[in-house]
């Protein structure tokens, strides 16, 4: 399967730069072909340009990220790894998200009937791999998980239906043991490796 890898965390030798190279180790494992990005890394810049806004809903000018085009609409797995800081994605991804999914690339606008129309067909699974700091009740039950509902119900849902979504999620990251992160990079591991 070819699989998009996508690490979206400031601090290269974070633990969630951990989960992402371990992740790759077992995708690879699993026989996958990788195409691996770090947004931090490349200096990704998240700003919608003023060509891509005005664009928007005509002929898309994705241009500046057409590489990022390229891989998104290559890929038949999806893996994104990244943290949630107040119940949000870093700026970086959403911004990844609002310049490289956008019309004509992950969906198309149905202007008389006000309809997105799915263009990720190829992609067949849709996978975050994320940490927290709060614990699992905030997360879940207090705010109910906003960036799942976002990924799965929003940009999941619209652009790629078919694909299979699962999130893995470490809580409560501010008080978790080396015991704790490990069970949980191992349950990365075995889920990359079933990929």
């Amino acid at each position: 399967m070819r699989v998009q890898l996508l690490l979206a965390h400031p601090v290269a030798d974070s633990y969630t730069a951990a989960l992402a190279l371990r992740a790759r180790s077992a995708l690879e494992h699993a026989g996958c072909e990788l195409r691996c990005i770090d947004l931090y890394r490349e200096g990704f810049d998240p700003r919608l340009t003023e060509a891509e806004r005005a664009s928007y809903f005509g002929v898309y000018d994705a241009s500046a990220v057409a590489a990022h085009v390229d891989t998104l609409r290559w890929a038949e797995g999806l893996v994104f790894v990244f943290p949630q800081w107040w119940f949000n994605m870093p700026s970086i991804l959403k911004g990844y998200f609002d310049r490289v999914w956008a019309p004509g690339v992950a969906f198309d606008h149905d202007l008389a009937g006000g309809r997105i129309v799915p263009l990720l067909t190829r992609l067949k699974k849709f996978y975050v791999v994320t940490t927290f700091g709060s614990p699992w009740w905030a997360a879940e039950l207090h705010m109910r998980n906003p960036v799942r509902a976002q990924l799965k119900k929003g940009l999941a849902a619209a652009c790629a239906p078919q694909a299979r979504f699962r999130m893995l999620a470490h809580y409560d990251m501010d008080r978790s043991t080396p015991a704790m992160r490990g069970r949980f990079i191992e349950r990365v591991e075995r889920e990359m490796r079933r990929f």
